[in-house]
């Protein structure tokens, strides 16, 4: 029952004039995306572990001294992640020649979302194993680090408390992707700009050229910093 009331929600959204992104966690980016989008300290990311589609580790530390690009995604999306990957490769393209960047796509289902599984779908996006990481891990972790670290909506459809809050809360973009037969799960579109001490400057929306555009503009300007 709960689901299916979660399910025309969502198409009441799409049928109401467009998608609409849900805030999930009280640490959802609480600005105008505007100011969003301006060089900022809006907050650090947090100590984590997890498993690159190689096989190896990567932790916090791995990444200081980088300016990096962090998204959610999973491989079974339909909606939203194949546009935020497109994207994603079209910058790992256009600064081909900044060796201190990283593109950092994290999956919200990983327990399908294995490096195995990684590895073919970022092969889909010609993805450079050494700048571009596609990571994976403890399901509770994962989610944390959206939440807690990065501060952006993710729920997963066997959530029931979480499910729950859908109704109450909004944010201004959309975050729906369809979870193969398994369900939905919701999570944020937005990518995620990080310096190279580890803190969050900016949030960027994949389906916005004009919000694209200041991403590689506040890209250049972190990669100019030391």
């Amino acid at each position: 029952m709960r689901r299916a009331v979660l399910l025309g929600l969502l198409v009441a959204a799409i049928v109401g004039g467009g998608l609409v992104t849900w805030s999930l966690t009280r640490g959802a980016p609480p600005k105008s995306q505007g100011v969003l989008e301006t060089l900022e300290v809006h907050g650090e990311v947090p100590d984590f572990t997890l498993i690159e589609r190689s096989g190896r580790r990567v932790t916090r530390p791995d990444l200081l001294e980088h300016v990096w690009v962090a998204n959610f995604i999973y491989t079974q999306c339909k909606e939203t992640c194949p546009l935020q990957s497109a994207q994603m490769a079209r910058l790992q393209s256009e600064f081909s020649g900044e060796e201190d960047l990283r593109l950092v796509s994290i999956s919200v289902d990983p327990v399908h979302d294995t490096p195995e599984v990684l590895s073919r779908y970022a092969e889909q996006f010609l993805a450079d194993p050494l700048r571009w990481l596609f990571l994976t891990g403890e399901k509770r972790e994962i989610y944390m680090l959206a939440k807690e670290g990065f501060r952006l909506g993710v729920v997963d459809p066997d959530d029931q408390v979480e499910t729950g809050k859908l109704s109450q809360q909004f944010l201004p973009r959309p975050a729906v992707a369809t979870h193969g037969s398994q369900g939905i799960v919701i999570h944020s579109s937005r990518f995620v700009l990080v310096d190279r001490r580890a803190r969050i400057r900016a949030y960027h929306l994949p389906d916005d050229e004009d919000s694209l555009a200041r991403l590689r503009e506040n890209l250049k300007i972190l990669l100019r910093e030391r």
